[in-house]
């Protein structure tokens, strides 16, 4: 969210860096006007492209993934550190991680 690294914290990174989204996505976006499919990784990004439409946690936002479809997919980040959340939730790799591939896939043949 912050295409620039925000540097380390106690619990791994620090949150994205308020001015250099500000500085560039708004020019990204513009640059990439016919956007398919936006992976909403992580919390940061669920809150800034979903805004109120997001649930009350990642976790809800991620199960109610058909909700932001077909232009969002939110997911969880994949750290090592969220390895007992995906253990977790299973739905994840069984539900929504297939029909990924298969957006990925279909948008790759074009």
């Amino acid at each position: 969210m912050g295409y620039c690294y925000p540097g380390r914290g106690n619990s791994g990174d620090l949150p994205p860096r308020r001015e250099c989204a500000t500085l560039w996505l708004d020019q990204l976006l513009a640059a990439l006007p016919d956007i398919e499919l936006t992976l909403l990784i992580g919390l940061h990004a669920q809150r800034h492209f979903l805004a109120n439409r997001r649930k009350s946690s990642l976790t809800e936002t991620v199960r109610a993934w058909r909700e932001f479809g077909p232009r969002y997919l939110p997911l969880p980040h994949p750290s090592p550190r969220n390895t007992p959340w995906f253990q977790r939730h299973p739905w994840f790799e069984d539900e929504l991680l297939p029909t990924l591939r298969e957006r990925i896939a279909s948008l790759t043949a074009k």
